[in-house]
């Protein structure tokens, strides 16, 4: 029996999970405020705060034992294939230098300092969002100078394309799927037999709005407006992931409240969600060409996903396709430590 500790470093929470194989022994979101983020000057500033909040959880439960793995989210620093990798040196030092700066990049460098001090066990990290398997095509773009990049939900949509293979009897390897993580950030990604070939940038501005981040904006435009002298670099930034998409429009980035508010008669709410629900559609229709419409299923996952709303307005646009699926939520913690598994399986 192998004891696995997997840690996901988030924006607002830092969420930790132990497992005995997979059975959960622990799993606990610690909560971040805002206010207790914003002392910190950048995202690494944050490291030794949120190392001594995991040990204190691990001390209260009992669990400061020896792990087997200790397994991170994957970071922002380069293209990396799917895959589990163990964390070294090089690859925190990329990983803290990235030009994407997120709170997942403290994944590696939270599984290898607690790895450490916990026996010297393997550190790794599992499918990070910079997971790169485009097809050649899919990584030009209009202009030589803005080649297309993929940061997108890898972790879970692969985790997902998993648990529908063996649901269904079938290999992951076997099947051409099309997964939309519904989230804070959406990714649509065109799985070809095993491999994501064509996906979305999910953060920086590509593919449809979501709750927090803006998709693919008018480009002239928004050079226009970068050149206006009306926003600093920083403020655009943020109207592009953070205050953008549903929270631009709306204030807030809760699906949940959005439907109250529509079901309380607000129209706007109403035009500007099924707005992100069209344009989620015409992501997902985007990718039937790439598998030449040999489609097996459309998989829909993440937190939204449990939006009876959201669901029951997307089908119409897209069931014509291929059978849609529903795995609500995002299990990364799961997911994260039956990556460890299969590599301390594959060690021996």
């Amino acid at each position: 029996m192998k004891n696995i500790l997997a840690i996901n470093p988030g924006s607002t929470s830092t969420k930790i999970a132990v497992y005995r194989d997979e059975t959960p022994v622990l799993v606990k979101s610690i909560p971040h405020s805002a206010e207790e983020v914003s002392k910190y000057a950048q995202v690494v500033d944050q490291l030794p705060m949120r190392k001594q909040l995991i040990f204190d959880e691990l001390e209260k439960a009992g669990l400061l034992m020896q792990f087997d793995a200790v397994v991170g989210r994957g970071g922002l620093a380069r293209p990396v294939d799917a895959g589990v990798y163990p964390v070294t040196p090089l690859m925190i030092e990329e990983t803290l230098a990235a030009p994407h700066q997120h709170a997942c990049d403290l994944g590696c460098v939270l599984a290898y300092d607690i790895a450490a001090q916990t026996g010297g066990c393997p550190a790794l990290v599992a499918d990070p969002g910079r997971v790169d398997q485009l097809n050649d095509y899919a990584r030009i773009s209009g202009s030589p100078l803005l080649p297309r990049i993929c940061i997108w939900h890898a972790l879970n949509q692969r985790a997902v394309a998993r648990r529908f293979a063996d649901d269904t009897g079938r290999r992951y390897e076997d099947m051409n799927l099309i997964i939309c993580h519904l989230g804070g950030g959406i990714s649509v990604a065109a799985h070809d037999h095993g491999r994501a070939v064509d996906t979305n940038n999910a953060l920086n501005g590509e593919g449809p709005f979501s709750p927090e981040r803006a998709g693919s904006l008018p480009a002239g435009d928004l050079i226009r407006l970068c050149f206006s002298g009306k926003h600093t670099q920083e403020e655009l930034l943020r109207r592009i992931a953070g205050h953008a998409g549903l929270t631009a429009h709306l204030g807030t980035n809760d699906v949940r409240e959005i439907i109250s508010r529509i079901e309380s008669g607000d129209k706007h709410a109403e035009l500007i969600l099924n707005a992100m629900i069209y344009h989620v559609a015409k992501a997902i229709g985007a990718q039937a060409p790439v598998l030449m419409g040999q489609v097996d299923a459309i998989i829909i996952t993440g937190g939204i996903a449990h939006s009876d709303y959201v669901v029951s307005h997307l089908l119409p646009y897209i069931e014509w396709i291929a059978p849609v699926y529903i795995y609500p939520g995002e299990d990364e913690m799961l997911a994260l430590t039956q990556n460890a598994l299969r590599y301390l399986k594959e060690l021996h």
